[in-house]
């Protein structure tokens, strides 16, 4: 009973939080879109966006097939590398909530964990926008 409480909870502010737009989250929607369109000319095929663990602990900003390869991709945005690139912004609590929802979502596809690759996807907001990509750019911590 408690755990469908905490989970209504948490579906209420994640409601209310997607209603609030701010520069920040544009900017943020903005850089997913640029990687997105990027990865699909990398020969990505992109099956799911903001994909979020089933209990509310973590997001996956892009999951997509790289050949056999599924890939996770954290998507990170920046006007500009004033304080560093934007990739250095997974740190590794970031990287265990990546992993732990990775895990829920191998889970319900029924796919392969030993496939399973994390990428890094760096978008600065240039004239035009910079966008690079960070194949494999953490392993996870154990096997499934």
């Amino acid at each position: 009973m408690i755990d469908w409480l905490y989970r209504l909870g948490d579906a209420v502010r994640h409601r209310i939080r997607r209603k609030r737009w701010t520069p920040d989250l544009a900017a943020g929607r903005r850089g997913e879109d640029l990687a997105h369109r990027f990865l699909q000319r990398q020969g990505y095929v992109i099956v799911a966006r903001n994909y979020r663990h089933p209990a509310g602990v973590g997001e996956i900003d892009l999951v997509g097939w790289e050949g056999d390869t599924l890939a996770f991709v954290e998507v990170k945005s920046r006007a500009s590398q004033d304080f560093g690139p934007p990739d250095r912004a997974v740190g590794q609590e970031k990287r265990q909530h990546l992993e732990r929802t990775a895990r829920a979502y191998v889970r319900a596809a029924g796919a392969d964990w030993s496939r399973v690759r994390f990428d890094i996807v760096s978008v600065v907001f240039d004239d035009p926008p910079r966008v690079e990509l960070f194949r494999d750019a953490f392993a996870p911590t154990r096997t499934l």
